[in-house]
């Protein structure tokens, strides 16, 4: 399949499904979860910050981290891809679903609706006891650890290593690749499971599947179609 076949495929079809990695969020400037050891966090591995034996070791230190991504995230904005992907939604309408492995709720602010978050969200935090969810303070207010409303600590609304994604929203990603006649793949390595096997998924059921992606990556040669751009410019050239 060549570029033009491929902006054929995702014109005329009626069911799309997206699928998006931190490739995308690093446009905006957040550093992907390892560029994001750095400076004080460079000794520590990535497994030392995100796990439940590390939040019950040290919950404090945890927060501290999650507190920096959450500034960052808060300091971003949406960029192109985003726009872009929100716009092929207004396209599509029910025929539209978007699958994020990020967790800093970009696609939500470009004005997607139809979207799960398979990781969460560090916008909001989890009541341990409840497992109800709420929305963080203003850094500037923000007391680590966080205490939700109903007077329990809280953690990050994120899935860490050793945790299962949340079982409607990883449902509603697999039901949406297995019925749709093109899934895009952007700015994801592929090496995440069980989210990358969305695209196998779909390959499986006879979708074209097309990967943006400035690198190659393990799913490429399985793949219908792959664009060597970043996201923003990929799905540029896509939907051109």
């Amino acid at each position: 399949m060549n570029l033009t076949e491929a902006r054929a495929a995702l014109r005329n079809a009626k069911k799309v499904a997206v699928l998006t990695g931190a490739g995308i969020s690093a446009e905006s400037g957040i550093p992907t979860f390892r560029d994001a050891q750095t400076g004080h966090w460079a000794r520590f591995r990535p497994e030392d910050l995100a796990s439940p034996p590390a939040y019950a070791r040290d919950p404090e230190m945890v927060w501290e981290w999650y507190a920096g991504r959450y500034r960052e995230i808060l300091n971003a904005q949406p960029n192109e891809g985003h726009r872009l992907l929100a716009g092929l939604e207004r396209e599509k309408g029910e025929g539209f679903f978007l699958a994020t492995q990020n967790v800093d709720g970009l696609h939500a602010r470009a004005g997607s609706k139809r979207l799960v978050e398979l990781h969460g969200n560090l916008l909001s935090a989890r009541d341990e006891k409840t497992g109800e969810t709420f929305p963080l303070a203003a850094p500037d207010a923000l007391q680590t650890p966080p205490t939700s409303p109903n007077g329990n600590r809280m953690r990050p609304n994120v899935v860490w290593f050793g945790e299962f994604l949340p079982e409607d929203a990883l449902e509603a990603a697999q039901n949406a690749f297995h019925t749709c006649e093109v899934a895009l793949i952007v700015g994801t390595s592929g090496v995440v499971y069980p989210a990358a096997g969305l695209a196998l998924e779909a390959m499986a059921e006879g979708a074209v599947v097309i990967e943006i992606n400035p690198d190659a990556t393990e799913l490429t040669p399985l793949l219908t179609f792959s664009l060597r751009e970043k996201a923003s410019a990929g799905l540029a050239q896509l939907l051109a």
